[in-house]
């Protein structure tokens, strides 16, 4: 318990440095734009960008301070045993391939460049905000892969291709600065599970390892009780009404554009929402919260979520995202939370 108490303590105190910059104290970090980024991304086309530079803040790290990982390593679920069942994982199923890609090994990559069954595609999460989204990343002819540019938008991941050095918005799959401004990714369906439930919808499937296990402490969450502060990091937008900024808001888009959401609450509470146009929420207990206590196995039960939808007879999945609310509102502030 001495020692839990005396890393909140310390995690506050960054968290409080960092929301000071952001109000005023550190101008510096606040308006920097291209003329301070030019010499790190030479090969970036400024000219072109739909957001603010205003809005694009550094989060620390330096292009790659957060390093991806683009040769990922898997083992059998047999010698995934390091792993606890109620640990969090991004389970991702392509024509019955199946991988799982641990909260414990993403919380200190954010992003993994992969190809399954012949898909190129990336897995991203950004700790921050809570949000895990899977992207096709063929565009065009193109196949892209992606790093970390070490700038936070609305305290979101900011990624970019390697191929063009355009810079894109994790919690849209969208190009916000270079030549790609204005693309979009095609998310892809994915499930943020417990490693008993990935185990158990995929016997055969493999889960990603560190390539070089010593290097961070995985297993740990470096943002401990980051669920329970009153205000997210690096962030000083409009907050949701009627939720706490660090709630968390399963949404999924409808069409191309529009969305619908429902707290997390909500659907605990009910354990299954059908909606009009064929949706089915699910939630079930069993999935530790990866940004709670200082070990990720035994963070609170935040639940496993699925979303899904009746085609042709057969439930198929459906992308969705379970974020915090403050990083929801802060992409899609006209849509309500139910």
């Amino acid at each position: 318990m001495q020692k839990a108490a005396i890393e909140f303590s310390f995690f506050q105190m960054i968290c409080l440095a960092f929301v000071s910059a952001v109000i005023g104290f550190a101008p510096g970090l606040a308006n920097a734009g291209p003329r301070a980024w030019q010499s790190e991304w030479p090969n970036t086309d400024f000219s072109k960008t739909t957001v603010d530079f205003k809005e694009i803040l550094s989060g620390g790290p330096p292009k790659d301070g957060i390093p991806s990982i683009d040769n990922p390593k898997f083992v059998s679920l047999a010698n995934a045993g390091h792993i606890a069942d109620t640990e969090p994982v991004v389970g991702v199923v392509i024509k019955g391939e199946a991988r799982a890609y641990p909260l414990q090994v993403l919380m200190w990559h954010e992003i993994v460049n992969d190809e399954i069954a012949g898909v190129p595609i990336t897995v991203t999460f950004c700790p921050l905000c809570n949000a895990a989204i899977v992207f096709d990343r063929r565009l065009g002819d193109q196949v892209l892969d992606f790093g970390t540019t070490g700038k936070l938008r609305n305290s979101d991941l900011v990624m970019y291709d390697r191929q063009t050095e355009s810079w894109w918005q994790q919690f849209l799959g969208r190009g916000i600065v270079g030549v790609m401004t204005g693309e979009d990714l095609k998310v892809l369906p994915s499930r943020l599970e417990s490693m008993a439930r990935f185990k158990a919808r995929a016997p055969q499937g493999k889960v990603l390892v560190p390539n070089s296990p010593g290097r961070r402490r995985y297993g740990a969450n470096p943002y401990a009780y980051y669920d329970s502060m009153p205000r997210p990091f690096l962030y000083s937008g409009p907050m949701p009404e009627g939720l706490a900024p660090l709630a968390r808001v399963v949404s999924v888009e409808i069409v191309k554009g529009d969305r619908r959401a429902w707290s997390l609450d909500r659907l605990r509470k009910n354990k299954r929402i059908e909606t009009s146009d064929g949706l089915i929420l699910t939630w079930a207990a069993g999935q530790n919260s990866a940004l709670d206590t200082p070990s990720i196995s035994e963070g609170m039960d935040v639940g496993n979520v699925v979303v899904q939808r009746l085609e042709g007879g057969k439930l198929v999945d459906v992308a969705y995202g379970v974020d915090f609310a403050f990083a929801f509102h802060a992409f899609y502030p006209k849509v309500a939370i139910q």
